[in-house]
Order: C-alpha cells, then sequence, then structure tokens
C-alpha cells in the first residue's frame, strides 16, 4: 500500500496555446500561418470557450488543483496595450477554478510569445525581462487574490534546446551564442518576476505565495557504463537538471521546486570537446523499456532518482508534469501507477512533496508534433470537440479521492 497525505494537491494540467485555440497574437500562430511550422493549432481544444466543462470534469475526477498558464499574447497584444477584457477573461478562468474547488496553480510563460516581443528579438533582446515584467504586473495585479501557487516560467531549458539550439521552435535559431543569452535573461527574467510578484502581494496585504519555475528533468542514465560517459551523464544532470535551480536558489527566489519528469535519455559520449557533453545523447537508441507514442522511454525509477538529487536543497518539490502520450490506455495507467509508487518512495525517503500534476487534462496541439499524440485523461474528439474520460483517469480519480495506491 501507498499512503499520501490527505493534504495533498492532485490534478492535471494545461497549457493556453495548447488547449484555447485561435491564439493570433502569438508567434507560434504567426509561423504556423508562414509554413514555418508542419501543423497549424487552429481552435485547438476549443478550451478558451469550453472551460467550464473541463473544469467539471476535473472536479469529477476528484481533482483537488489545476495548473494553466496565461497567454501573454491575449493580454499584451500590442506592445504596452494590454487587454481588460482579456484579463477578465482569466479572472473568470481562476474563479471558475475556485467555485469548483481547484487550487489554481498559474503559469506565466509557456512557450510562446506575442508577435511583438518576438519580432524585437524575444529572450535574446539585451534586456527582454524588462516587457515581460510589466506583462508580469498586470496579470499578478488582476489575479493576485485568488491565486497561492506561480511558475514563472515553464521549462526554460526545454524552450532553449528547441527554440535556439535545435532550431524546431520559433525563432527557430541555431546558434551557441544565443542560447546562452537566452538562458542568461530567463534566468535573470525568472528573479525579478520572483521579486516583483512577492512586492504585489505585500502591497496589496496578501499573504505570501508560493513562487518556482517548472524544470523539465531527465533521468540521465549512461548508455555503456564506461566512465567518460558516466561523467558525460553527471555532467548533463549539473547542466541540464540543476544549473537554472541552483542559480535561483543562491539569487533567493524559489520557493518550492517544480519539476516535470517524462523521461530517461541514454548518454555515449563520443569525444572529450565541450560541444560533445551537451550534444551527445542517444535517446533514439532501442532498449527493452516500453515506450510512448513519440519513442520516449518509460522510466519511473527516473522520478525517484531526480526526486533524491533535489533532497539536498530542502525545498519542498511539486510535480507539475507526469504524463505519457499513447494510444494504449492501460499503458496510461501502468505509467501513472509506477510513477506514483516512485513518487511514495521518495517521500518516504525524506522528500517532501506538495502534490502531483498529470499532463494533460485534456489531449491537445503538441507544439511541432500536431494533435497526434495523445497525453489527455480525457479524449478530444477534433471534429466535434468532444470531451471523453478515459478508464486510467476513473483510477486516477480514485487515487486522489482516497490518496492510497
Amino acid at each position: 500500500m501507498y499512503n499520501f497525505p490527505r493534504d495533498f494537491l492532485w490534478g492535471a494540467a494545461t497549457s493556453a496555446y495548447q488547449v484555447e485555440g485561435n491564439n493570433s497574437f502569438s508567434d507560434w500562430w504567426k509561423y504556423e500561418l508562414a509554413g514555418k511550422l508542419k501543423y497549424h493549432s487552429g481552435q485547438a481544444c476549443r478550451h478558451y470557450d469550453l472551460y467550464n466543462q473541463d473544469f467539471d470534469l476535473a472536479k469529477e475526477l476528484n481533482h483537488n488543483c489545476h495548473r494553466l498558464s496565461i497567454e501573454w499574447s491575449r493580454i499584451e497584444p500590442e506592445e504596452g496595450k494590454f487587454s481588460s477584457n482579456e484579463l477578465e477573461h482569466y479572472k473568470e478562468v481562476i474563479l471558475a477554478l475556485k467555485k469548483r474547488g481547484l487550487e489554481p496553480i498559474v503559469t506565466l510563460h509557456h512557450f510562446t510569445n506575442p508577435i511583438w516581443f518576438s519580432e524585437l528579438g524575444a529572450w535574446a533582446l539585451r534586456h527582454p525581462d524588462k516587457y515581460f515584467l510589466c506583462y508580469v504586473a498586470k496579470v499578478v495585479e488582476a489575479l493576485g487574490k485568488d491565486v497561492r501557487f506561480w511558475v514563472t516560467i515553464n521549462e526554460p531549458m526545454v524552450y532553449l534546446y528547441y527554440s535556439y539550439l535545435l532550431g524546431a521552435w520559433p525563432p527557430q535559431e541555431k546558434s551557441l551564442v544565443k542560447t546562452k543569452i537566452v538562458m542568461d535573461n530567463l534566468l535573470r527574467a525568472h528573479i525579478k518576476a520572483y521579486r516583483l510578484i512577492a512586492d504585489i502581494y505585500k502591497k496589496n496585504k496578501l499573504n505570501r505565495p508560493m513562487i518556482s519555475i517548472a524544470q523539465n528533468m531527465r533521468a540521465f542514465v549512461p548508455h555503456i557504463p564506461t566512465l567518460r560517459n558516466k561523467l558525460a551523464a553527471y555532467l548533463e544532470v549539473k547542466s541540464f537538471n540543476l544549473e537554472f535551480i541552483k542559480k535561483s536558489i543562491r539569487a533567493k527566489a524559489l520557493d518550492f521546486l517544480g519539476v516535470n519528469y517524462y523521461s530517461r535519455s541514454l548518454v555515449e559520449l563520443k569525444g572529450w570537446g565541450i560541444k560533445n557533453f551537451n550534444m551527445n545523447v542517444c535517446d533514439g537508441e532501442p532498449s527493452d523499456l516500453k515506450k510512448n507514442s513519440l519513442g520516449w522511454d518509460i522510466y519511473p525509477e527516473g522520478l525517484y532518482s531526480v526526486l533524491m538529487a533535489l533532497k539536498r536543497y530542502k525545498l519542498p518539490v511539486f510535480i507539475l508534469e507526469n504524463g505519457i502520450c499513447t494510444d494504449n490506455d492501460s499503458l496510461r495507467w501502468d505509467f501513472i501507477r509506477e510513477h506514483l509508487k516512485q513518487l511514495n518512495m521518495a517521500m518516504e525517503s525524506g522528500v517532501k512533496v506538495l502534490g502531483y500534476v498529470y499532463w494533460s487534462l485534456i489531449d491537445n496541439y503538441e507544439w511541432d508534433k500536431g494533435f497526434g499524440p495523445r497525453f489527455g485523461l480525457i479524449g478530444i474528439d477534433y471534429n466535434t470537440y468532444k470531451r471523453t474520460i478515459r478508464e486510467s483517469a476513473r483510477k486516477f480519480a480514485q487515487v486522489c479521492l482516497d490518496c492510497e495506491l
């Protein structure tokens, strides 16, 4: 038997661009229309209009929290011009969650940017944080009294990798120099946003919120356990998993550790140059492990190892994303169950965990992979937008209710 605290937070996540639809002021929308991305998000899941229905389903599934994001391009479609209508919309979304007893966990930046910000140079600008902080201030002033958990930036290392190193996501650049510039800028933006949010709550005499980032973490495993592969795996953990976190902690800009965990990476070092340590990751190597529909290894024990590595920082952990895309719903439940076992084991070993958020509540637009990958506890028929609760969601709902596995 695996037991969780009665005050444990259980839920699922969405991100605005992936589910809302018609985010026409976003850089992703611009790149889609220009044919620079293979798939067009279009109406996505129509969550912008159907959020009440989706939150009713989350409540039915015994969730007591929900992670969502605010779409910056809706709030500030033109530089310096903020939409009171969109601020009111997101206020209604937050209140819809609160009404159903769902704790909102609000993300301020989840990969997408306003077109105007993108055209200025986005996160490679000299001081992009000044634009981001204006947006953060508007949102926090409008929503703060109803929000206890803030996530400033989602998966900064993933954003860096796909947008500035691999060149698959807007702005589709391949530059080591810009990658470093953008990382420094994202870190600075997070630290300043952390302080700004805290100051706004203090000014408005609100109880201090919990503020963090959502850091994607992978279990880096040597493909062949040679000394240099072990060293390479260690350096991958240090740079990809921990660097952003350690620098944020040093700046006293994390109240908890937001963790997104999906899979492992097999590391095979093919040379001693600096570039080799960052690039030689063998995700495509064959293994005996089951995989999701994108070919990622299912490796629950990696969650335990990631959490144990975080124990030293003595901050509470919040699993903000953990999920699987698959057409085999039995495999989805196996994935959830086995990861919850590993999570429970880490808690028994002294890791303080606030909650577990599955990715995702509903099927969605999976960025450059389009609508094919099915991550949702709830299936979406993209012809009718009908929602269908999957059996895995029912089983997870029982865990949420009983706090037992």
